[in-house]
């Protein structure tokens, strides 16, 4: 089922200077996703992404499908990040350390807006999404290791409910609900599920005009 019924950011909000002023003077809102149910018992970890906004004419997001043999969210549609490293300063190092690790992102062509509320994993991640405009004509240099593909899709496309199917599970913890949004990219469909499209989903609530 689709969220067909409600409205779309509209398009001037996906602009440059209009999402710098939402950071800087946010709304009053509630995310929608914050936690998983959880499926391991190993202790939480601290964690950050990117959530690139690659600022084209038609603004998109940078995604990466993440490589088969890794040990959590093994072939997944992901922002590049991973775990927060000791000798990171704080959830912003974070971010941007581990898109240059795993896709070759400078920080140079990255200006950071800020944050949106942590989102805990069911593999025990706390996360921080960590919003950034990135400036076009960056290049990409895949992780092997890490990363299958990096992509782009537009942001238009994710900040409309009507993409958003919602999906429920009955689990011996109770129902678990998520949102999904696939993307056709070329002859590939990337199925965006789990964190990475409940993060997104945030993402709209935030965005959405009061």
């Amino acid at each position: 089922m689709a969220d067909g019924h409600l409205p779309p950011v509209p398009h001037l909000h996906l602009q440059p200077q209009a999402l710098t002023d939402r950071f800087a003077a946010p709304p009053v809102w509630e995310p929608e996703f914050r936690v998983e149910p959880r499926f391991s018992d190993r202790q939480p970890s601290a964690a950050s992404v990117l959530v690139g906004l690659v600022m084209h004419e038609r603004p998109t997001v940078l995604l990466t499908q993440r490589t088969r043999g890794l040990s959590s969210h093994a072939g997944q549609v992901a922002f590049p990040g991973g775990k927060s490293d000791t000798e990171d300063q704080d959830a912003v190092a974070t971010a941007l350390r581990e898109a240059q690790e795993e896709v070759g992102l400078h920080p140079r062509h990255v200006q950071v807006l800020g944050s949106l509320p942590h989102y805990t994993t069911g593999s025990g991640f706390v996360v921080t999404p960590v919003v950034a405009l990135l400036e076009p004509g960056f290049s990409i240099v895949p992780n092997a290791g890490e990363v299958d593909a990096v992509f782009e899709v537009p942001l238009d496309f994710l900040m409309n409910p009507a993409h958003h199917r919602r999906h429920t599970l009955q689990t011996p913890l109770g129902p678990r609900h998520w949102v999904s949004m696939p993307y056709q990219d070329g002859h590939h469909e990337r199925y965006i599920w789990g964190a990475t499209a409940g993060m997104l989903r945030n993402l709209y609530r935030f965005l959405l005009p009061a």
